[in-house]
């Protein structure tokens, strides 16, 4: 079980989609994970004709379309809206920043994100969901349960009709269970799944960069949804063994900045343990794409992305499909 290898194109949104296509198989991947931002994917254009140049691009330089992402509008469908969003969101779905507006146009185009990847012809849509209880992370003042419960109960309204239409065309939605979704570790995505009746579109992104530093057993998770993994981020994070100046909520500082508790590293310059994550997708028999979303603020992206792949490579094994000590046996 050799899983192909992909890049995540959300960090390269700023380089035209055919230049980072020629770059991406120079690196040495199998395909790409398409960020709806920049050229790279546009939701507004994608009809049978764009989607099919879509393809035919990839095609040129030997690569194929695993998963579309659309993660910067699917944090407005339950957030509370603010000028952050307007900085992520395209003008069409900002509109006049009105929030209710918003939040019902991010929902029309996840659908229509849905809609993209059939044509493309990937079943896999990668994203966030936002969450209107974030803010309330912090117990103090104290937050009730009910307060948690409603905001449960709004990710349902909202999200559930947008699931039933992925439901029709065949599409999986995967979260990527983050600080500031519904979902950030393995507490609240049980919760999260509950909220949906365990909705059969809605499984995870998983990411175990997001999980590390907080503490949260990034392996365990993959066995706790071992039916709902439906893609697969490989990305690394470090965090310090000593105390520190920021800590785990980062001290209103910078990625990047001396200090802090946790950054995001390039693959293998981190804490997470790869081969064990690797095992566990073997056990659940995972067989998609191994999609690398390059993040490091201390490295040069090009040299990371390539030594990112070869790492992923390497990394990755088939599981057996014998016992090691049956040769020891009499025939």
């Amino acid at each position: 079980m050799i899983r192909p290898v992909t890049l995540f194109t959300g960090q390269w949104a700023d380089m035209p989609f055919e230049t980072l296509c020629k770059k991406a198989k120079s690196f040495g991947y199998d395909g790409l994970e398409l960020a709806c931002w920049g050229d790279h994917f546009e939701i507004n254009k994608a009809d049978e004709t764009y989607c099919r140049k879509k393809k035919e691009t990839l095609a040129r330089y030997g690569l194929k379309v695993y998963a579309i992402a659309n993660h910067l509008v699917g944090q407005a469908v339950c957030d509370h809206i603010d000028e952050r969003h307007k900085s992520i969101l395209p003008d069409y779905i900002w509109g006049d920043g009105e929030q209710e507006g918003v939040r019902q146009r991010a929902a029309q185009e996840i659908v229509r994100t849905a809609e993209a990847a059939k044509m493309l012809g990937v079943d896999t849509v990668t994203g966030f969901t936002g969450s209107s209880i974030w803010p309330l992370l912090y117990s103090f003042p104290p937050v009730t349960q009910a307060m948690i419960d409603k905001g449960y109960a709004d990710f349902a309204a909202r999200w559930i009709p947008i699931l039933d239409k992925y439901q029709k065309l065949g599409i999986h939605f995967a979260l990527e269970a983050h600080p500031t979704e519904i979902a950030f570790d393995i507490a609240s995505a049980q919760r999260t799944m509950k909220a949906i009746n365990n909705h059969p579109n809605f499984g995870f992104n998983f990411d175990p960069s997001h999980f590390g530093y907080q503490g949260v057993d990034y392996v365990k998770f993959i066995y706790t949804f071992p039916e709902k993994i439906f893609h697969v981020h490989m990305k690394d994070v470090g965090w310090s063994k000593v105390p520190t100046e920021a800590g785990v909520f980062g001290g209103h500082t910078e990625f990047g900045t001396s200090g802090r508790y946790w950054d995001f590293r390039s693959l293998g310059h981190g804490d997470i343990v790869f081969e064990e994550i690797i095992r566990a997708l073997n056990r659940i028999n995972y067989k998609g794409p191994l999609s690398v979303e390059w993040e490091d603020s201390g490295m040069d992206r090009e040299f990371g992305a390539k030594e990112a792949c070869e790492f992923v490579h390497k990394l990755d094994f088939p599981s057996s499909n014998i016992a090691f000590d049956t040769a020891f046996e009499k025939k």
